[in-house]
């Protein structure tokens, strides 16, 4: 069931939904109102074929900071999931992340804090301003930085060695260094984040829509293959599903033409 959302704002422009953290005032941290918004909204993009990418960015001076720790100790009334709390509450927003079918492009600008970290991480393309600063926050409050899905995402990214570093120490990674290791694909000074995008967008709206969805799942599978022959076997299926469509004829009369495929999404 749709909500009213307060905490962030969607902005559907075209086929791309521009999602952006609302709480500016304090940094873009995460509440209980955040993450309920952030499920409903992730939870709902299954079922969303007319969105084919999800634009995901902070208002004001900074990405997202992180939990509101403030408000978390003020309030009581958590909400429960599952025997965890909010912990498997807000866990389970950067699993609805990997899950939707549409590419999601995370912007980054300020700080990207524990859960706003783990924001980025959960993202397909990561794209920094200049003023980007990340860590993985929660071992310097006296919590394990094995947190919000960064043991699985961070290592998969940039490697043990330097996940190692950043998770046992919670030290700060700058822009630079971010693109040095591979963490994000380009920074940007932060004014021109909203037009890099947009090449990103262009580029990956000129594809099929069901070649882009599978592309995102057959990424996400192949990650995880426990062999070459099982990531061989999804890359198969998928190629199975797509070429009986009719956007596969279309893409294939497109090139032999040598023009741009209209595509349909059947």
């Amino acid at each position: 069931m749709s909500i009213k959302y307060e905490t962030l704002i969607v902005e559907r422009k075209g086929k791309v939904d521009w999602l952006t953290l609302n709480r500016p005032d304090i940094l873009n941290s995460i509440n209980t109102q955040m993450v309920t918004e952030l499920r409903d909204y992730f939870g709902g993009l299954v079922n969303q074929r007319e969105v084919r990418i999800v634009v995901m960015r902070g208002s004001g001076r900074a990405f997202c900071a992180g939990l509101d720790v403030k408000a978390f100790r003020e309030t009581s009334d958590q909400p429960f999931n599952g025997g965890m709390g909010f912990q498997s509450y807000l866990s389970d927003v950067y699993v609805m992340m990997r899950r939707c079918p549409q590419p999601i492009i995370s912007l980054i600008q300020g700080a990207a804090c524990g859960g706003g970290f783990s924001f980025a991480l959960a993202s397909d393309i990561r794209i920094a301003g200049e003023s980007a600063r990340m860590n993985a926050a929660y071992i310097k409050v006296g919590l394990s930085a094995c947190d919000m899905g960064a043991s699985y995402f961070l290592p998969r990214l940039v490697g043990t060695s330097i996940s190692s570093e950043l998770l046992l120490t919670g030290k700060f990674i700058d822009a630079r260094r971010c693109l040095q290791v591979g963490l994000v694909s380009e920074v940007v000074p932060d004014s021109k984040l909203n037009d890099v995008a947009c090449s990103y967008i262009e580029e990956m709206l000129a594809t099929s829509p069901m070649g882009l969805r599978l592309t995102k799942e057959g990424i996400n599978l192949a990650i995880d293959s426990p062999s070459l022959e099982a990531a061989i076997a999804i890359e198969n299926r998928n190629q199975l599903l797509c070429i009986n469509t009719a956007d596969a004829k279309e893409g294939l009369a497109a090139f032999a033409e040598k023009r741009q495929p209209v595509y349909s999404d059947k």
